[in-house]
């Protein structure tokens, strides 16, 4: 038996390029030894028997040469849950390397498209490296499958609770997310009438936009002009870099937010888009604002994941001020352009492009892998994780960083993932373009210290937005 790779998971697969693997990465760190057979345990019990795609491997060709997903006659765990030591003397840096070379290195298409690494060595305890193929989950999905491999206590017996919140946030940001999930279900309703669209695929996105009211956000879309030329964009090779920030207490960032009216989200977008700024500067160019793509989850917080897990996702186009450089007048104006993007069905109509692409036709992939690729100049992706610490297979969880695929030939993914009242940046990015990540987390410092200053010093109110 197989099943048909829903087309929202071919555009992922049909994306796959050796200097662009469209593969997840997460990285995890614990500061004692994890027990491999309690490991064992707990992959296969909540990984493999719970969602088939983990057994599974995908088949090319055929009719239409349409994907599917079927069983591997052969699985083994073992196949994919491997030990690994870190070379000496085993600390931050050679970790980064391990995970600098995973990057650039592709999963077997012969087995299922995952493998999870235990790293000993790793200072005084161990790491998991994790790395998933874009086809079976988003990343949103998969750090919830993640955090379902966890416990709240070290002794086990009940798994940790969800990334998400509980329901919608409110205001503009739960419009857009009510607005976008509307047009996942036109998007299912055009797909069933098959033929009609393989022979005029360009209605799949049709009526994508009518389901989002979005006719206008497609027209923004295509007209946007092209990202000006940076340090980020350019030829892509095979390798790849890392590198993750040293944890920032959330409660810094908070006070930053309430003496600017901010969230903790808008604080760290600013201090990202001033970060750029100075990377910019410092190799001589002028600082123009560029956009990043920015995933936006559609699936509803209260609904669980699918055992077919899947992507359902979409993204929107948002436009750093990197030419603004007071950081106070930076955070109001990133707050003001996140506040009419909340507004806008963009991420909808990504969503029905990116389904549209999984389709096959060529004009089709092209449009939506052309509008990312020239209308931006990086991805930019923001998980909140548990805001306790939590245990897998009885050792507490230190930290986490993941990364999403950089697609469309972006050179640069930046992931801000929230853990435990502590907020971690990740860079990863093309060794051509960014040689030296570690000269980003560095700016990153120096930025938040400065907004910091700003804010301390401000003597004029918080404008009204």
């Amino acid at each position: 038996m197989s099943e048909r790779m829903h087309q929202s998971d071919a555009a992922w697969l049909q994306m796959e390029e050796p200097t662009g693997l469209m593969v997840i990465t997460a990285v995890l760190w614990f500061d004692e030894p994890l027990d491999w057979e309690r490991l064992e345990d707990v992959v296969r019990e909540r990984l493999v028997e719970r969602y088939p795609r983990f057994h599974q491997r995908v088949v090319t060709g055929g009719l239409l040469g349409t994907a599917r997903w079927e069983e591997h006659p052969a699985f083994r765990l073992e196949d994919h849950l491997r030990r690994t030591k870190l070379g000496p003397p085993g600390g931050h840096a050679e970790l980064e390397r391990l995970v600098s070379e995973s990057m650039s290195t592709p999963l077997d298409f012969a087995r299922p498209l995952w493998e999870l690494h235990l790293i000993q060595g790793y200072e005084d305890g161990c790491a998991l490296l994790m790395r998933v193929h874009h086809c079976i989950a988003d990343g949103i999905s998969l750090a919830r499958v993640l955090l379902s491999l966890t416990d709240e206590r070290a002794a086990g017996g009940r798994m940790a609770g969800g990334f998400e919140e509980a329901e919608d946030p409110p205001g503009t940001l739960g419009r857009l997310l009510r607005g976008a999930r509307t047009v996942v279900g036109s998007t299912r309703a055009a797909w069933k009438r098959g033929a009609e669209l393989l022979a005029e695929p360009i209605q799949l996105m049709d009526l994508a936009v009518e389901g989002a009211k979005g006719a206008s956000a497609v027209s923004r879309l295509l007209t946007l002009m092209q990202d000006p030329p940076s340090p980020f964009k350019g030829e892509l090779g095979r390798e790849k870099r890392v590198a993750w920030s040293r944890p920032v207490p959330v409660g810094k960032v908070r006070e930053i937010g309430h003496g600017t009216g901010s969230t903790v989200n808008d604080v760290v977008m600013a201090v990202v888009a001033g970060m750029l700024r100075r990377y910019v500067l410092a190799r001589g160019q002028p600082p123009e604002d560029i956009r990043a793509v920015v995933p936006v989850n559609l699936r509803p917080p209260r609904e669980p994941l699918p055992r077919e897990l899947g992507n359902r996702f979409g993204v929107v186009f948002l436009p750093l001020p990197l030419g603004l450089e007071d950081p106070l007048e930076r955070l109001w104006e990133l707050k003001r352009r996140m506040d009419t993007l909340k507004r806008s069905p963009e991420a909808a109509v990504m969503f029905g492009m990116l389904s549209a692409a999984g389709l096959a036709p060529a004009p089709v992939e092209r449009m939506a892998v052309e509008v990312m690729r020239k209308k931006a100049s990086l991805v930019l992706t923001n998980v909140p994780g548990p805001k306790r610490p939590v245990y897998l297979a009885g050792a507490k969880l230190s930290g986490v960083m993941f990364w999403v695929p950089m697609p469309a030939r972006l050179g640069v993914g930046l992931s801000i993932f929230s853990y435990a009242g502590h907020v971690t940046l990740g860079v990863a990015a093309d060794a051509g373009l960014v040689p030296e990540p570690h000269e980003l987390l560095e700016d990153f410092e120096l930025e938040l210290e400065s907004l910091a200053e700003a804010v301390r010093g401000a003597g004029h109110p918080v404008p009204l937005h």
